[in-house]
């Protein structure tokens, strides 16, 4: 037996009242014997044992009522019969990630998992804590009452979640509550994908409700992608399906469907478009809903516009002139001189500018970027060869560089993305009219123009960067963390609502759909947030393999409601028990009161 309060058994002290006031009432005095009542001592000593033994068992009535309050008020827990449970803290682990949102005999998934938590919530006693932590990432405390209109709120969301990081979280939450009994409380479809670690429980009794049943066959949406990302004005838009038979599907673009074809199962659909809208635009790929409608949907965005007109500097070498080329020839870019790729001894904006190939061109390289506004310089040669870290840019080397320092700093720093790292260092930097290399274009310092990727890559950073309005697409999945673009502040959601962008790392929408950054007023970029394609396996784990999922404490695995129900608040086995202490309490003072009564009127009690 432990104490929730054991301070209060200072309260025992208190026996030493009835046993002080038990020998007060033993009275002393001086003795006179009279003849005439001699014969009456012989009786009165018979009743006077029979008083002793009455007060005797009053002293010891009163000193167990004493203890009896004592050890109620330290409120103790054990194995003893007692009624209700131990005061326990109880975090409950909600999954509500997109499978959850699947609809089984009518109903969602999510909405049996809600009733079973509510419904061991109920069980909760005045001693309980209890926490809610859902597959978002998003906790509830407090009363028993706001955690279950917190349950009630609950939605599925878009995305899968980190069901591993909600529960050692709730293990943490239950360790720091500073009551004795601990149990965490998880409810989930039991999703294979979801459940790909081990959960360290750290002792802490665990107990699963995951439905029964076999989840019914699903088809989804795994892709869909514009290509080139900016449409001059014609594109083509790529997706992959998961249907394990011919499938319908439509094509929206700008809220209308602009095309509609069946899919055959594994095969690519690609459907060209000519929108005749101009800008940024979202876009989805949607296939007949199911019994998981949430990736019946696969979100994407383009940009319609004209082409960026380019040019190559002559100075730029040969590797500069094929990208042009290729980049003409693909529909991707103009002949021009809006955009001008060169090296940064002829720095202006817009442009694409490489390291000087001549060393001794390093000072007019800097001078002519300070002109240029460009808040960069070339410092300290570097050599490698170093791999190049960057998205497009796998397989890249570079085998000799510049290391890029910034001129200003702090506040006065203007926004900059580094598009690619070497070596540690800044290797491809990005800002307000400029993209800037640390490697010449040369084949003897990185192997860029030489591999696959070379004119893709430039086509990007052009279009992306430096092609007008247009601006890069980021891809996440919901809650994802994701970087917000140096040059915007400002989000605008599917509503047309506009939400500021304060820190440079933000957290990805909830929902999915098409987000765009904002460049002042108009739309300079887009946020696409689906789905990850994992979410869309509905495979199940066995009670077996959950289990494996954790470490550290005994978990059971319950596919049916009710008897999961019962293992909330009783896995410990150790019950309250002040109830029990209480009716003993009253208990004596009961029998107190009766062995009063028998006392005879002026012999005390």
């Amino acid at each position: 037996m432990s104490f929730l309060a054991p301070f209060a058994l200072l309260l025992a002290g208190a026996i030493a009242i009835p046993l002080a006031l038990h020998l007060l009432r033993r009275k002393s005095g001086e003795h006179v014997e009279f003849p005439a009542l001699q014969y009456l001592l012989r009786a009165q000593r018979e009743f006077s044992r029979t008083l002793k033994l009455r007060n005797l068992l009053l002293m010891l009535i009163r000193i167990a009522i004493v203890l009896a309050l004592a050890l109620a008020a330290a409120r103790p827990i054990g194995q003893m019969i007692g009624s209700g449970h131990a005061p326990t803290a109880l975090a409950v682990v909600l999954d509500n990630s997109l499978s959850t949102s699947m609809v089984v005999n009518g109903q969602p998934v999510l909405a049996r998992l809600k009733d079973a938590a509510k419904a061991a919530l109920a069980r909760a006693g005045n001693g309980d804590r209890a926490w809610l932590v859902t597959a978002d990432g998003k906790v509830v405390g407090g009363d028993m009452e706001a955690v279950r209109d917190a349950v009630d709120r609950t939605e599925a969301f878009a995305g899968a979640g980190d069901l591993g990081g909600a529960v050692s979280r709730a293990v943490q939450l239950v360790e720091a509550s500073g009551i004795p009994a601990h149990q965490v409380a998880i409810l989930t479809d039991g999703q294979a994908s979801a459940w790909t670690g081990v959960s360290s429980l750290d002792g802490v009794s665990t107990t699963v409700f995951a439905p029964d049943g076999t989840p019914p066959r699903n088809r989804a949406v795994v892709r869909a992608i514009p290509e080139p990302p900016h449409w001059t004005p014609r594109g083509t838009i790529r997706a992959t399906t998961t249907a394990t038979d011919t499938a319908t599907f439509r094509v929206m673009l700008g809220g209308k469907a602009t095309a509609r074809g069946t899919a055959a199962p594994g095969a690519e659909v690609a459907v060209r478009l000519q929108p005749v809208e101009r800008g940024w635009i979202a876009g989805s790929v949607e296939l007949e809903p199911d019994e998981l409608r949430g990736d019946d949907v696969r979100w994407f965005a383009a940009h319609v516009g004209p082409a960026p007109a380019v040019v190559a500097d002559a100075g730029a070498g040969p590797f500069a002139r094929t990208a042009v080329d290729a980049l003409v020839q693909e529909g991707r870019v103009t002949r021009g001189a809006d955009v001008v790729i060169a090296g940064a001894e002829a720095a202006r904006k817009p442009a694409v500018l490489f390291a000087p190939a001549d060393p001794v061109q390093l000072g007019a390289a800097n001078r002519a970027l300070q002109r240029a506004g460009i808040p960069w310089r070339f410092g300290a040669a570097r050599s490698g060869p170093a791999p190049v870290r960057g998205t497009g840019l796998d397989g890249v080397t570079a085998t000799r560089w510049y290391a890029l320092e910034p001129v200003a700093a702090g506040a006065d720093a203007a926004p900059v993305d580094t598009l690619a790292r070497a070596g540690g260092d800044a290797w491809a930097v990005a800002g307000d009219g400029y993209v800037l290399i640390a490697s010449p274009l040369t084949a003897e310092a990185t192997d860029l123009p030489l591999r696959a990727a070379w004119v893709p890559w430039i086509g990007t950073a052009i279009s992306d960067r430096l092609g007008g309005e247009a601006g890069a697409v980021i891809e996440a999945a919901p809650s994802a963390r994701v970087a917000r673009p140096s040059w915007s502040r400002e989000l605008e959601w599917p509503d047309g609502s506009v939400h500021a962008v304060i820190d440079a790392q933000m957290r990805a929408p909830n929902r999915a759909g098409v987000y765009f950054w904002r460049r002042g007023t108009a739309r300079g970029g887009a946020l696409v947030v689906n789905a990850e394609v994992v979410e869309s396996d509905l495979s199940r784990l066995t009670p077996a393999s959950f289990s494996a999922k954790f470490s550290g404490a005994p978990v059971s695995v319950l596919g049916d409601a009710s008897r999961w129900t019962a293992t909330v608040f009783a896995v410990t086995g150790r019950r309250a028990l002040e109830g029990t202490f209480l009716l003993l309490a009253l208990l004596l003072l009961a029998a107190e009161a009766a062995v009063t009564r028998a006392v005879p009127e002026g012999d005390g009690d």
